[in-house]
């Protein structure tokens, strides 16, 4: 079994316009066509038995509709999670929303909502959503939209997680995308999880596998961060890494069964 615990689908209507967008920004070509059927077939192609797809609210105005059409996805091989952002004054009530639709978890992308995690309005948020029994994943470490400018850094991370003591956290990109020495020295150790998105072929071979090692694998997740990443070309990346069957196979579905009660 294979579950890829970071994907991404968008309405129809708009999944080009909004793959044109962000391929300016990602500068790759990306691997779907944005949709449900495109990550499904993808899916099914590399024999990913369960996608989770992550929207990122950019408004707050976004929030409803979003929320809308990722309740379409609860079950089947791709089942979405909620949307929420942290500048939402009524994020209790939308977290309960959420949960009452029956999605599992909740995406937050700092970089896009323009708001650094050790911000109030995200400790807040991550305490409720974790009070509710929900998943939170957030992008964490460099992201092409600004660089520079990195709105959730492993010590911005490790500074939540000391203060909200999160439950079912997951930072992506192995903890801090293109930080991994950072993430090796602030969060490897703590109760949390990373999950792999655009991370194999990026990170050194070793590095990667000393922080599985040293944080556990039963806290990674595999992950593409498709359509930026093909799902088959990760599979067989993680596959080649010189680590045992049995961390494999927490990577590639043990622990993200155990995150989704499945």
């Amino acid at each position: 079994m294979i579950i890829d615990f970071h994907t991404h689908m968008f309405p129809d209507k708009i999944a080009k316009g909004t793959l044109d967008f962000l391929e300016g920004i990602c500068k790759v070509t990306p691997y779907t066509n944005g949709t449900y059927e495109g990550l499904k077939a993808s899916g099914e192609r590399a024999g990913v038995d369960i996608s989770v797809a992550l929207p990122a609210v950019t408004k707050v105005s976004q929030i409803p509709s979003i929320n809308r059409f990722a309740s379409g996805y609860l079950e089947g091989p791709v089942i979405s999670f909620g949307g929420i952002h942290p500048k939402s004054e009524n994020y209790k009530q939308e977290l309960q929303e959420i949960k009452s639709l029956g999605m599992k978890g909740i995406k937050l992308h700092p970089d896009y909502q323009e708001m650094y995690f050790n911000d109030i309005r995200y400790k807040r948020l991550v305490s409720y959503a974790s009070e509710l029994g929900l998943i939170t994943v957030v992008h964490a470490g460099r992201d092409p939209k600004c660089p520079e400018d990195v709105h959730c850094t492993p010590k911005m991370a490790l500074e939540l997680i000391r203060e909200v003591e999160p439950e079912n956290m997951v930072l992506a990109h192995l903890g801090g995308n293109e930080m991994w020495d950072d993430v090796e020295e602030y969060l490897v150790g703590q109760d949390v999880y990373f999950d792999t998105g655009v991370v194999l072929g990026k990170i050194p071979d070793e590095q990667f596998v000393r922080i599985v090692r040293a944080h556990g694998a039963d806290k990674i997740l595999f992950a593409t961060d498709s359509p930026w990443a093909g799902q088959k070309e990760f599979i067989e990346l993680l596959s080649c890494m010189p680590l045992t069957e049995e961390e494999k196979d927490q990577i590639f579905y043990k622990n993200a069964c155990s995150l989704l009660a499945i």
